[in-house]
């Protein structure tokens, strides 16, 4: 006779904006009978609509909503939080959870300052519950396969990392919510920077495939950040991670690109290299002697890997400590001076149907270039970044 095991208990906690991408990947979930939507923690309840197949019809039982965790956790019993709320609110919510014996996946990044990050993690453990931190990139099967290439010596000695983002976003993505494009908001440390929310993955990212993730394997941060929208964190930046092992990551990012495009890692060996689409989990593999070969790769889902480990023990795949590195890089960006104002001849308007923009000319190429050359603006001799101290907290 098959033991059946019961659907975890969740609670939601952010279930608004990117929270709605949670929403349907616990309806995936429910559906599987991995999970089962408990509770949704937001300050204004979800309508009927947007919860669409939670309502008790093709649910077990519609989910208790309300804007306090704690009550909703005594009330519900929930095994599992998944929190999507602003990131000045990642450490308490957690914190709040573990006390209930709830484990977590906690949005990236994890906390503005890694102080935080350690208050988190350190009471998270001490309380016996388990952490997963969403960066859904590390769980791409692209990763081990990539190392399993770099570790095989398909393209010679590695000689750097380089990552690359060049997004698109609109003005009004700035004015999306109060923290919004905030350093800190009310004397609490925000850092909703670049590299430290939207791109953030192509950080951690490009530090896991150089084998450099915890916090004591980054040696030093060399940070450049600007911006072009009048905001107060960066939207054009770049950082250089040197490691312990002597390693150099370079990650180049803006929000003001002139076209969007998939955002990459690129691993450089003497005798070749490899890119990773990370997003896509697509590999691309040139080494000398050798045409060019393509793989796409599966991918865990962070949620559904949690659940695993909690009902089986399965590994973790995104603990904390495979965050400490990330969480070096934001502390550097959260202790530099304030991001350098663009000047008005480096960037331009753009309007692309009712959504105005803010674009800086030629930052696609920069962006390339600092993936490709591990160097940064100034480096490449970006004329605004040019008179640009290369800061190292």
């Amino acid at each position: 006779m098959t033991a059946t095991v019961e659907p975890l208990p969740v609670v939601l906690a952010g279930a608004r904006g990117h929270g709605r991408q949670h929403l349907a990947n616990i309806a995936r979930l429910q559906k599987e009978g991995l999970v089962r939507l408990a509770g949704v923690c937001e300050l204004r309840p979800l309508s009927p609509d947007e919860l669409d197949g939670f309502d008790g019809s093709a649910a077990p039982s519609a989910p208790e909503q309300g804007p306090d965790l704690d009550a909703l956790l005594a009330s519900t019993g929930a095994r599992i939080v998944v929190v999507c709320t602003p990131i000045q609110t990642h450490t308490d919510l957690a914190l709040t959870a573990a006390r209930h014996g709830a484990h977590l996946l906690l949005e990236k990044p994890p906390a503005p300052s890694y102080e935080e990050f350690r208050r988190m993690a350190d009471g998270v453990a001490q309380a016996g519950a388990v952490c997963q931190v969403g960066f859904q990139s590390l769980g791409s099967h692209a990763l081990p396969a990539v190392r399993a290439l770099v570790d095989d010596g398909v393209i010679g000695e590695v000689r750097g990392v380089g990552a690359a983002g060049a997004w698109v976003r609109d003005e009004a993505y700035f004015r999306r919510s109060p923290w919004a494009g905030r350093r800190r908001l009310d004397g609490v440390d925000v850092v909703d920077g670049v590299l430290t929310n939207p791109l953030a993955h192509a950080v951690s990212t490009a530090l896991a495939l150089d084998g450099s993730i915890r916090a004591e394997e980054v040696a030093g941060v060399e940070t450049q950040l600007f911006r072009a929208n009048d905001i107060e964190s960066d939207d054009t930046s770049c950082v250089r991670v040197t490691t312990s092992r002597g390693g150099r990551v370079t990650v180049a990012a803006t929000l003001c690109a002139e076209v969007a495009s998939e955002p990459y890692v690129v691993v450089h060996g003497s005798s070749g290299r490899i890119t990773f689409w990370y997003k896509q989990d697509r590999v691309l593999v040139q080494r000398s002697g050798h045409g060019p070969h393509e793989t796409v790769h599966g991918r865990t889902d962070l949620l559904e890997n949690l659940v695993r480990h909690v009902t089986r023990g399965d590994a973790l795949l995104v603990p904390p400590d495979a965050c400490g590195a990330f969480m070096r890089v934001v502390e550097a960006v959260r202790t530099t001076p304030e991001p350098v104002r663009l000047p008005p001849d480096a960037w331009r308007h753009a309007e692309e149907g009712s959504a105005p923009r803010r674009v800086v000319p030629g930052i696609d190429a920069l962006v390339g270039a600092g993936a490709e050359t591990l160097r940064l603006y100034s480096e490449l001799g970006a004329p605004w970044a040019l008179s640009t101290e290369v800061t190292t907290p």
